[in-house]
């Protein structure tokens, strides 16, 4: 939405939050900020997924109905990011959805060189590693004092990479990249730019034109709303005819339906980026949860979060608690990391407060949504003190 229009929108407030709270069951009897790693259930998703089953028992075997699903799942992530349908491949996992990707291209040739990072969710990095067998060279940026420095892409990238592999938030602590900034760096060598957005879509305004991003991946079990098992890929347009995924399927062809297993003929639009059969009742789970998304709209959103991010910071500080992550919360996503001594011990000892965060390696994710109240936060923040300070 063009921000003229945005800024006529009334931002989102605590009584919005309890509003939505309605929309999630779950939140009748506990806090639930772990969207980092799954959203609660809503009751469109549920109602979505009943259907399907409904059609299933009822009707069997529906494929116009299932093509029609994956159609409305595709268009609205292309809505979400500014994108156009036919820009929009579906996939099971992120991993399934990076696989395609790096099997796409074409590593004769000068451009045989990968740069990720160390920031990204390790599915990312196993990918890239597995295709050294067919001649990639992969380098990793480091992670330097939790952020990744944008100078290391201008020292990384080069003449010889072929794509440039970046997450938008930082798993682990919640360290939110420039991407522009990223784009306009390595663009200048030629380098694609293919971004990982599991741990942001859905938590702030990304505009695939507007940041000039050329590939873009992200399931939707976290802050999508929706459920494992489905995932997409944007393609920029003009770059698709030259994708070649070696990890292809039936449903990256041309003509899926004409059965012709000794040919091969990609789809002329990013559909040549689908595999198999589509994930049919997971996508119709994401569809739902996106709707709800783009109903509040994402930019609303951003400014949500990002008041709940000074919130919480300023709160854990208050408590003293460790807070490990950007202080600027410009640059922060959703999650707020506490570093604490057995993680996985302090989710469970929350859990049986009914609040539901997420243990990652030395900290807890502290990660709300649109419908998180303050008052949530600091119940939150003052269980995890009392529980730090027992242990």
């Amino acid at each position: 939405m063009p921000s003229s229009i945005a800024n006529k929108q009334p931002p989102l407030t605590e009584q919005d939050a309890e509003s939505w709270k309605r929309e999630f069951p779950m939140l009748a009897t506990r806090i639930h900020v772990a969207n980092c790693s799954h959203s609660p259930q809503s009751l469109r998703v549920r109602k979505a997924i009943d259907e399907y089953l409904d059609g299933w028992l009822e009707v069997g075997m529906d494929w116009d109905r299932w093509m029609g699903e994956i159609s409305r799942a595709k268009a609205e992530f292309a809505k979400l990011i500014n994108a156009t349908p036919e820009e929009v491949a579906i996939s099971t996992s992120a991993s399934e959805a990076i696989a395609s990707l790096a099997s796409s291209f074409d590593v004769k040739g000068e451009r045989h060189h990968i740069v990720t990072t160390h920031a990204e969710f390790p599915t990312v990095g196993h990918v890239w590693l597995a295709h050294q067998k067919y001649g990639w060279e992969v380098d990793f940026i480091p992670v330097r004092a939790g952020r990744i420095e944008l100078e290391d892409y201008e020292r990384s990238v080069g003449e010889r990479t072929l794509v440039t592999s970046a997450t938008h938030v930082y798993y682990q602590n919640g360290f939110k990249q420039d991407l522009k900034r990223v784009a306009e760096i390595v663009h200048r060598t030629g380098s694609f730019l293919l971004v990982d957005a599991y741990q942001s879509l859905g938590t702030c305004r990304v505009d695939v034109r507007e940041l000039d991003v050329d590939f873009l991946v992200s399931g939707n079990l976290k802050y999508l709303l929706g459920i494992p098992g489905v995932a997409f890929i944007y393609a920029k347009r003009e770059l698709v005819d030259g994708l070649k995924p070696a990890v292809t399927g039936w449903f990256g062809q041309n003509e899926p339906f004409a059965f012709t297993p000794h040919i091969l003929e990609y789809a002329n639009d990013a559909r040549r980026l689908d595999t198999g059969t589509p994930p049919v009742i997971t996508a119709i789970a994401a569809r739902a949860g996106m709707e709800i998304i783009n109903e509040v709209e994402s930019y609303r959103i951003e400014a949500r979060i990002q008041e709940l991010s000074e919130f919480a910071v300023g709160f854990a500080l208050d408590l003293g608690l460790e807070y490990v992550g950007p202080s600027d919360v410009r640059e922060k996503g959703a999650t707020t990391a506490i570093r604490v001594p057995e993680p996985p011990k302090v989710e469970r000892l929350l859990r049986e407060r009914n609040i539901i965060a997420s243990a990652r390696g030395d900290v807890i994710r502290v990660a709300p949504h649109f419908f998180t109240t303050k008052r949530d936060i600091e119940v939150v923040l003052g269980s995890l003190r009392e529980i730090v300070a027992a242990l």
